[in-house]
């Protein structure tokens, strides 16, 4: 039996390497080492040159521009908290930014930062708080209010305002400001457009627009705003005022209120409270621009406004301004043709409705006479119009 058993044995060790030369064999080879990187023909390595000493001189010194601005500039930006009374206790509703002005402890911000507080606290770029704040005024078309603090001489330290009229696309800027209730966070940028119009939070139906904005790359996150926009002198061209983002998320493009148009309004919110806005009293549907709707309505000028309504009541009715009277559907949306066109305002060409508001807030007054460029049925026509106050 045992004699059996080892015969078996030999013949199965005699049968197995047959048996694995029919399977498949895993042969492991070494992997190839990479080619060595070679220039294209014709082509040598070159190191970088380094930077020379003017070059370097370049830089350094914007380096130190920077540096200079931010130690000059953010002892007057200071971090404003929002509180809100809550069952007999204060609680925190939010923060934003401004800045000083003047001597007398006046700080420029936002209308939208301030609007929902029942009390307010500041803080320096030292860490001083003081709760002894006073809303001096607020409006919300431009969306700037101003505030004022009591506070020992030596935190007032105001900033200077530059032009922005003066303002170019490409220019640098930058923000200082508190995003996140981050304190004393500089970013730069450049001016990407100028010119901009900006709905105001003022009207739910948006039918106000906050012209001029200046609209910068440089990053503008929730908490810069109130805060200031500056140009490499480090005067203020803007205030810090919003984002537009599609997404939802805080990142997008940064929009800034003109320094001119800050000039014009503060000393008004500082004396009377508020502002008082010349006002026309027309409407013009800003979907499209004249240029779209000249073929479609067959107008005879493809720049201006067309006048769809006019208020009644308003300096536009009592000039005598018309207002469309026939509907028509251009790329399947509904437009009052037949109004008047209004080509120029005080001899100043316009181009689009933006350019009629721009003009209005920049250069007039309530009670002032301007006069109107009209063409109406083809025939042009000067309309004086003395113009009321906004409602």
């Amino acid at each position: 039996m045992r004699s059996r058993k080892r015969l078996l044995l030999i013949l199965a060790l005699l049968v197995l390497p047959t048996l694995a030369c029919g399977l498949p064999q895993l042969v492991l080879e070494p992997t190839p080492e990479p080619p060595p990187l070679v220039p294209p023909a014709g082509t040598a390595a070159v190191p970088p040159t380094p930077l020379s000493d003017a070059d370097l001189a370049a830089v350094d010194a914007l380096d130190a521009l920077l540096i200079n601005l931010y130690e000059r500039v953010n002892p007057a930006v200071v971090y404003i908290e929002v509180l809100g009374d809550y069952r007999d206790s204060l609680e925190r509703l939010g923060g934003g930014s401004g800045f000083l002005i003047d001597n007398g402890g006046h700080i420029v911000t936002n209308d939208h930062v301030i609007r929902a507080a029942d009390k307010l606290q500041v803080t320096f770029s030292d860490g001083a708080v003081t709760d002894d704040v006073e809303v001096i005024g607020r409006d919300a078309y431009s969306d700037l209010a101003v505030i004022r603090v009591n506070v020992a001489p030596d935190h007032l330290q105001p900033l200077e305002f530059g032009d922005s009229d003066a303002l170019q696309v490409g220019q640098r800027v930058i923000a200082i400001g508190n995003p996140f209730g981050l304190q004393g966070t500089m970013t730069v940028g450049v001016v990407s457009a100028v010119g901009r119009a900006l709905t105001s939070q003022a009207m739910a139906g948006g039918s106000f627009s906050n012209p001029q904005i200046i609209q910068t790359d440089a990053s503008i996150n929730p908490g810069n705003s109130g805060g200031p926009l500056l140009d490499s002198r480090g005067e203020v061209v803007g205030v810090n005022t919003a984002i537009r983002s599609d997404t939802g998320a805080n990142t997008g493009v940064g929009f800034a209120v003109p320094v001119n148009t800050v000039k014009r309004i503060v000393p008004e919110l500082i004396q009377n409270g508020a502002y008082e806005y010349p006002y026309l009293g027309i409407t013009s549907d800003t979907y499209f621009t004249v240029a779209e709707l000249a073929g479609p309505l067959n107008l005879p000028v493809d720049r201006g406004v067309l006048v769809s309504e006019v208020q009644p009541g308003s300096a536009a009715a009592a000039a005598g301004l018309k207002g469309g009277d026939r509907e028509v559907v251009v790329k399947g949306r509904p437009v009052l043709g037949g109004g008047d066109i209004i080509t120029a305002i005080d001899g100043e060409s316009l181009r689009a409705f933006e350019d009629l508001v721009a003009y209005l807030v920049s250069n007039t007054e309530v009670g002032q006479e301007v006069v109107l460029t009209v063409i109406r049925d083809g025939e042009e026509m000067d309309l004086p119009v003395t113009l009321g106050q906004r409602p």
